[in-house]
C-alpha cells in the first residue's frame, strides 16, 4: 500500500472510530439521565412481546441502568482507544445483534419508535434500522483495522478512566433515578408552555383522537367516549385508553387532558388558562406510589388551600385504588383522570410535582425533593419556588461535562503522583539522568542477556539474584533486560521485583489461545511480570522454520498484550559472501514489521545478528556492525520516518564480549547488544553491561 493509501486508511478508521463513540457516549448519556424514560420502553417492548406475565417487576429497570451504562462507557472506551481489540470486538457483537432485531421491530412494528435515543431524537423503527446498518458497517470498519486507531490516553491511565466511566454513569443513573433526569428533552419540561405545545400549525391537518373509558357499574363494565362519560356516579372507573382515529400533524402535546374524578368533568382548559399557581401531583399509578412523604403532600395542599391555589392529583388509577389512597393517605384534595403514558412523560417520578402558572411549567420536583411546608412560609409569588426557573441545555451540558472531566482529570492525577509512581517504580530507575544525558538522548541504551535453553529454575533464580544485588550495588548506564526460558518467567520477575532489571521471554506463541499444546501465548508471558519478548532470533528461523508472515502474527499480538518486541534480523554466512545482506535484512523488516503503525513500531528494539559471526570463528568488526545497523536506520528512516528511525534502539547480536564491547558500542548506530553466552555468567554480563560507562 502507498503512503497516500496509508494515510487514506488511517483517516477512514480513526473517523469511523469517532463516528462510532460520538453515537454510543450520546445514546448512552440519554438513557444514563433517565433511566425510568429506558424503563418505559422496555416494559413496551416486554407488553409486546407477551413476555410482562412472566418478568419480574425490578427487571426493565435494572436493564435499563445497565444498557445506558454500557452504551456511554462503550462510547468513551472507543473515543479514547482503550483496549482496542475487545471494544471494537464488543461493537461488533452489540451491533450484529441489534441491526436483526431492529429489521425485525421494523417489520412487525410493535412500538412506534425504538427509543434508542430516549426522547432527544425520535425515531422510526426503519430510521433505526437504518441508522444501525450504518453503524455496523463503520464497526467493521474498525474491527478489521483496530491497530490504526490513535490512542488518545497513555496505557497506563486506560484503567483509571475505564474504571471512573463506569462509576460516573452508574452515579449519575442513580441520582437521576433519585432525582429527576439531569436533561429533560420531553415537551413538559421547565418553561414549556402546554398550549403552545398543544397548537396544530395553520394549514395541516390535525389528528383525530378517540379516548374511551371503561367503567364498570354492578358487576357490568362497558366502554365510553369522552363525550358520553356519564353523569351517574355509580359507574366506576376502571381503566381509560386513547387511540389515533386519523393521522394528522402530531403536536409536541397531543394527549394532555384532565377529567374530575367522580364526575367526569374535562378541565383541561380551566387549569391551562388558569393566570395563577396550579400544583400538579402526578402519580401514574397510586398502587406504586412512593408514599414517604404522604404528610408532605397534605401540608403542601394545606399551604395551596391558604394561599388561594389549586391543587390536583392526577392518576390513571381506577376508582378503588383512588378510594384506598385517600384512606390510608389522609388525602382531601381533588382527584382526576389522566392518561398513564402522559403521566409518565409528565415527571419520571411517582408521584412527581408539578407547578404550572398560565399554563407554563415553572417547576418540577421528585417524590424525594417535594418542597417543604417550612420553605413555603410565604406565597408562591414572593418565593423562588413561584419564580421560573430554566438553566439553558448548553449550561446543563456543560456541567455534566465538567462532572466528567474534573474527577477524571484529578483521579489521572493521582494515579501519577501515587498509583503509577509504585507500579512504574522499575521504569524510574531504567530512565536514569545518565541516560537522559546521554548524546544520543532520545534513543534507549540496551544490554539484554538471552539464556536460551540454559540453566535449569534454580540455577536461573540463582543467577537472576546474582545479577540483581551487583547492579543494585553499582547502577548500570543503560537498560538490562535478561530474557528466560518460559518455565523461569514467573519465579525470575519475582526475583527482580523493585530492581533496575527487565524480563523478557525467548519466543510466544503466533496463536492468541486455543488447542495447541505446548505453547506459550503473548498474554501469559505478560502475565507473569515480564515486559519484552524476543521474535525471529536466527534460530528460531532456522530449527523451527519462523516465516515472515508467522513472525508478523508474534509481533501483532505480543504488542497487543503490552509486550515490548526485540526483533532479530541478520544473514547467514551464505548471503554475506554474496553481498546480500542488505537485501535479506530488508526483507526480514518489511516481512514482519512494515504493516506496524509508527506508534505501535515505537515498541520495537531491533537486534541485528550477523549469524555467520556467531559460533563460526569468523569475527565481524565494530566498523561491519555499524555499518549494517546504519543501513538498518535508514531502512527504518525511509518506512516510519526519520524521528521513528532516530528514536530506534538497535543492538548488536555477534557474539559481543566485556573484550569487545566497549569498541562496538562506540559506534553511533549501535545501541548495546543482545548477548548470548556471555549472558550466562554474572561477571562476564556485568563487564559488557559497563561498557556504557567508558
Amino acid at each position: 500500500m502507498t503512503k497516500v493509501g496509508r494515510k487514506l486508511c488511517w483517516v477512514g478508521v480513526n473517523a469511523s472510530r469517532l463516528l462510532l463513540a460520538a453515537t454510543f457516549v450520546f445514546s448512552g448519556m440519554v438513557k444514563v439521565v433517565d433511566p425510568r424514560g429506558t424503563q418505559y420502553k422496555l416494559e413496551d417492548y416486554f407488553l409486546a412481546f407477551g413476555w410482562s406475565g412472566w418478568m419480574p417487576g425490578f427487571l426493565p429497570l435494572w436493564l435499563a441502568v445497565a444498557l445506558a451504562v454500557f452504551e456511554f462507557c462503550l462510547g468513551v472506551y472507543l473515543f479514547f482507544g482503550i483496549r482496542r481489540r475487545m471494544t471494537t470486538r464488543l461493537y461488533l457483537l452489540f451491533l450484529g445483534v441489534m441491526t436483526p432485531l431492529t429489521l425485525y421491530l421494523a417489520l412487525a412494528d410493535p412500538v412506534s419508535d425504538c427509543g434508542c435515543f430516549g426522547d432527544a431524537v425520535t425515531l422510526t423503527n426503519w430510521e433505526t434500522f437504518g441508522k444501525n446498518v450504518v453503524l455496523l458497517l463503520l464497526s467493521v470498519v474498525v474491527f478489521r483495522s483496530y491497530r490504526l486507531m490513535s490512542r488518545f490516553v497513555s496505557e497506563r491511565n486506560q484503567w483509571t478512566i475505564s474504571l471512573y466511566s463506569i462509576v460516573f454513569a452508574l452515579v449519575l443513573a442513580c441520582y437521576s433515578l433519585y432525582t429527576l433526569p439531569v436533561f429533560d428533552f420531553r415537551p413538559y419540561h421547565i418553561g414549556a408552555n402546554l398550549p403552545e405545545g398543544m397548537v396544530v400549525p395553520e394549514g395541516e391537518e390535525e389528528p383525530v383522537y378517540q379516548t374511551t373509558f371503561v367503567l364498570e357499574k354492578d358487576g357490568v363494565r362497558k366502554e365510553f367516549p369522552l363525550e358520553d362519560y356519564p353523569e351517574d356516579t355509580a359507574w366506576h372507573f376502571v381503566d381509560s385508553r386513547t387511540v389515533t382515529v386519523s393521522e394528522g400533524y402530531v403536536p409536541p402535546i397531543h394527549d394532555f387532558s384532565i377529567v374530575t374524578w367522580p364526575e367526569g368533568e374535562d378541565i383541561t382548559e380551566a387549569v391551562l388558562a388558569d393566570s395563577g399557581y396550579t400544583f400538579l401531583l402526578v402519580s401514574p399509578y397510586l398502587e406504586m406510589a412512593d408514599d414517604g412523604d404522604i404528610d408532605r403532600v397534605n401540608e403542601l395542599y394545606d399551604y395551596c388551600q391558604a394561599y388561594g391555589y389549586s391543587f390536583y392529583c392526577l392518576t390513571a388509577s381506577g376508582d378503588e385504588m383512588i378510594s384506598r389512597w385517600q384512606d390510608f393517605a389522609g388525602a382531601e384534595y381533588p382527584f382526576a383522570l389522566t392518561d398513564d403514558i402522559t403521566l409518565k412523560t409528565m415527571v419520571r417520578s411517582n408521584p412527581g410535582l408539578v407547578l404550572l402558572k398560565g399554563g407554563t411549567v415553572y417547576g418540577k420536583w421528585g417524590c424525594h425533593s417535594f418542597p417543604k411546608v417550612e420553605d413555603l412560609n410565604v406565597p408562591l409569588e414572593e418565593s423562588e419556588w413561584g419564580t421560573l426557573r430554566s438553566d439553558s441545555r448548553m449550561m446543563t451540558t456543560l456541567r455534566v461535562v465538567l462532572w466528567f472531566l474534573v474527577p477524571l482529570f484529578v483521579f489521572s492525577l493521582v494515579d501519577r503522583l501515587w498509583i503509577g509512581g509504585k507500579m512504574y517504580k522499575r521504569k524510574k530507575h531504567r530512565d536514569s539522568i545518565t541516560n537522559l544525558l546521554n548524546k544520543r538522548k532520545m534513543r534507549k541504551k540496551i544490554v539484554a542477556g538471552n539464556w536460551k535453553m540454559n540453566l535449569n529454575l534454580q540455577e536461573g533464580v540463582a543467577l537472576a539474584t546474582e545479577l540483581k544485588n551487583a547492579l543494585a550495588a553499582d547502577q548500570p548506564n543503560c537498560e538490562v533486560v535478561i530474557c528466560t526460558p518460559f518455565i523461569h518467567l514467573a519465579s525470575v520477575a519475582q526475583v527482580l521485583e523493585g530492581s533496575v532489571i527487565g524480563l523478557g521471554a525467548e519466543n510466544c506463541a503466533d496463536k492468541e489461545k486455543g488447542a495447541y499444546t505446548g505453547e506459550v501465548s503473548a498474554a501469559m508471558v505478560k502475565s507473569t511480570g515480564a515486559q519484552y519478548v524476543i521474535l525471529g532470533h536466527s534460530e528460531r528461523r532456522a530449527y523451527y522454520g519462523e516465516t515472515a508472515e508467522i513472525l508478523k502474527e508474534k509481533v501483532n499480538l505480543a504488542l497487543a498484550n503490552g509486550l515490548k518486541v526485540i526483533f532479530c534480523i541478520g544473514e547467514v554466512l551464505e548471503e554475506r559472501e554474496a553481498d546480500k545482506q542488505n537485501e535479506v535484512v530488508k526483507a526480514q523488516l518489511a516481512g514482519s514489521l512494515f504493516d506496524l503503525t509508527a506508534e505501535q513500531f515505537s515498541n520495537i528494539v531491533l537486534a541485528y545478528e550477523p549469524v555467520w559471526a556467531i559460533g563460526t570463528g569468523k569475527t565481524a568488526t565494530a566498523e561491519q556492525a555499524e555499518e549494517m545497523h546504519a543501513f538498518i536506520r535508514a531502512t527504518i528512516a525511509g518506512k516510519f520516518g526519520a524521528e521513528a528511525a532516530e528514536n530506534v534502539s538497535i543492538l548488536y547480536g555477534g557474539s559481543c564480549k566485556p573484550t569487545n564491547a566497549k569498541e562496538i558500542f562506540a559506534k553511533p548506530d549501535v545501541d548495546g547488544g543482545l548477548i548470548g553466552g556471555a549472558a550466562l555468567k554474572c561477571a562476564d554480563f556485568k563487564g559488557i553491561i559497563d561498557a556504557w560507562k567508558a
